[in-house]
C-alpha cells in the first residue's frame, strides 16, 4: 500500500491531544488540522497546497463530510470494506483505520505498536516499550522519516519531544521548615 502517517501533538501541562495528521498513500499526501474556532473546519493541505483539490488519495477516493470534520479514504479498490477515517472535533484529531485486517497493517510499524500482538514496540522491532513517554520519544519522526506536514514545527529531531509536566506539581511535605515546636503543634490540636 506505501502508506505512512505522522501526527504531531500539542502539550497541555500534563496531557497532549493529536492536533494534526498527515497521511501519505504514495505520492500523495492528506494532511488534516483541527481548530478551535467556531465554524473553522476543512483546515486541510492535499500535496502541500491549502484546501487544494481532493478527489483521491494515492488512487484511492476520498469523501469529505459537509462539515468538513470527516475525511474518509476509502481502501474498498484494494481491500474490501477498509477505510481511513480522519476526523476532528475542534482542534482535536483523530485517525481511525476501520475493518483493518492483518493481510492489509499486519506489517505496519510505529507508535500504535504491533498490530497483531498490540505490543507497543521500539524503532528495532524487538524491544517493548511500557513506558508511553519513553515510547514518544523512540517514535519521534526522523529527518529519514520524512516529514509529511506543510510546516516545520518544533521541536524537530534532534530536539527531543516536550514532556509533560507531574500532574501532582512539586508536592512535598514542608514540616521541616515550620518554627512551631512539636509540643505547640500537639497542644493546639
Amino acid at each position: 500500500l506505501g502508506l505512512d502517517v505522522q501526527i504531531r501533538t500539542k502539550l497541555v501541562r500534563y496531557w497532549s491531544y493529536i492536533k494534526q495528521v498527515a497521511i501519505q498513500i504514495g505520492q500523495d499526501i492528506l494532511e488534516v488540522q483541527g481548530s478551535g474556532d467556531v465554524g473553522d473546519y476543512n483546515n486541510y493541505w492535499m500535496n502541500f497546497e491549502y484546501q487544494g483539490a481532493l478527489e483521491n488519495l494515492g488512487g484511492f477516493p476520498v469523501a469529505v463530510n459537509p462539515n468538513g470534520d470527516h475525511y474518509t479514504i476509502d481502501l474498498d479498490s484494494l481491500s474490501p470494506g477498509q477505510k481511513i477515517v480522519v476526523k476532528h472535533h475542534k482542534e482535536f484529531v483523530g485517525v481511525d483505520f476501520v475493518k483493518g485486517t492483518s493481510a492489509s497493517f499486519g506489517n505496519t510499524v510505529g507508535i500504535l505498536g504491533d498490530f497483531n500482538t498490540g505490543k507497543t514496540l521500539a524503532r528495532d522491532g524487538v524491544t517493548v516499550l511500557d513506558h508511553f513517554d519513553e515510547l514518544g520519544m523512540e517514535w519521534q519522526v526522523l529527518p529519514v522519516d520524512g516529514i509529511l506536514f506543510h510546516e516545520v514545527s518544533a521541536p524537530q529531531f534532534p530536539t527531543q519531544c516536550i514532556e509533560p509536566e507531574n500532574p501532582r506539581g512539586d508536592r512535598v511535605r514542608r514540616l521541616g521548615e515550620t518554627t512551631i515546636s512539636e509540643e505547640a503543634a500537639e497542644a493546639a490540636c
